[in-house]
């Protein structure tokens, strides 16, 4: 079966989130993301992360749990906790956009600006700016 954009998009996460965890060094990442980019067939995506850990399940959102388990059935959610989910995916952003700045780099051999800079350093400034000036109307509270 040919694999789609959404299969290719995917694998790709899997493999950031499998270099985030340190299961992949930078190289290989970077050789395997390369692959799953020019991937046509699902079996050529299902190789790059045959030896990789399958995900965690999916947590349900809040809206659809249980009214008692969204109500906190005795939990307190950290007000915290969304603006850390937030800095992992800038995270996830940094090592993605830093990869490509690599192999960019490599294949036009030589050290190319470090571009990554500028939207990681303005998605960075709204993430301290959230946690400063918290958005009263949205409910949420840093």
């Amino acid at each position: 079966m040919r694999a789609s954009d959404a299969d290719r998009d995917a694998t790709a996460e899997r493999l950031a989130t499998a270099l985030a965890e340190g299961r992949l060094d930078l190289p290989e990442y970077e050789r395997r993301l390369d692959a799953a980019m020019a991937a046509v067939h699902i079996g050529d995506l299902r190789r790059l992360t045959a030896d990789l850990p399958e995900p965690p399940p999916a947590p349900v959102p809040a809206e659809e749990r249980p009214v008692a388990v969204a109500a906190g059935a005795g939990e307190a959610a950290s007000p915290w906790k969304e603006w850390v989910d937030e800095w992992r995916w800038w995270m996830g952003g940094a090592v993605i956009m830093t990869g490509i700045w690599g192999v960019t780099s490599i294949m036009g051999g030589t050290l190319l600006p470090f571009w990554p800079l500028v939207p990681l350093g303005i998605w960075a400034a709204i993430l301290v700016a959230a946690a400063i000036w918290p958005d009263e109307s949205s409910g949420h509270r840093r």
